[in-house]
């Protein structure tokens, strides 16, 4: 993996890590009412067993907790980015300039290991990100076998979507901080949305806002 495309993988997992730091506040789900928004977070094993995992969280209430939270990255609602970790990728300066921009494809990246594809519509944020390597393993493996018969490989794939108006929101912190609680407010205003939806060979990932408090 080169370092441009490590480096846009980077910056989608920071995007995604400021959405899953809700889900510590999921066991508080219950004390808010019917008509908050919810962020619902749906995580379905691929194995035979088929668990599926489901997390409601309140808006309302997780800006509440968010604050309440230091650990790690993780402080008074912001989450800090570490230099050492997006080191060849300006984060901020990234969004920034998506942001002020025109619609349009802004970053493809092709290459026999990943593609990754930023762009932006109406409004929205788009990262794609694609993993052949993964591929490339499973297929391996199932080289190796000696006969045995494996599962077919999956493709490893991440795609975020996100307003406008929360990347703005996400860039009112300090430097080198995204300020999660303002995400949430915007978040809340903008309606029900897709954000997050992962797929690869072990976990299907789902991330999304209604104002229905469960999962289907």
């Amino acid at each position: 993996m080169n370092l441009s495309t490590r480096g846009f993988l980077k910056a989608a997992a920071t995007l995604a890590l400021a959405l899953f730091a809700l889900a510590p506040a999921a066991s508080l789900a219950q004390a808010a009412t019917d008509t908050d928004q919810w962020i619902h977070i749906r995580v379905t094993s691929r194995d035979a067993k088929g668990e599926v995992v489901r997390i409601n969280v309140p808006i309302e209430m997780a800006e509440k907790v968010l604050p309440a939270i230091n650990k790690d990255r993780l402080h008074d609602g912001k989450v800090r980015i570490e230099s050492g970790q997006v080191k060849d990728v300006d984060l901020r300066a990234i969004l920034d300039a998506v942001r002020t921009a025109k619609d349009g494809e802004y970053v493809t990246v092709q290459s026999n290991e990943n593609n990754v594809r930023v762009s932006k519509s109406n409004g929205m944020l788009y990262i794609i990100v694609t993993d052949k390597e993964h591929v490339k393993k499973a297929a391996a493996k199932e080289d190796s076998a000696k006969g045995e018969k494996a599962s077919a490989p999956v493709e490893s794939k991440v795609e975020i979507k996100v307003p406008i108006k929360v990347v703005d929101a996400l860039l009112s912190a300090g430097k080198d901080e995204l300020d999660l609680v303002a995400a949430l407010r915007a978040l809340s205003a903008h309606g029900d949305t897709e954000l997050v939806t992962v797929k690869d060979a072990e976990n299907d990932v789902h991330i999304w806002i209604d104002s229905k408090n469960s999962t289907e």
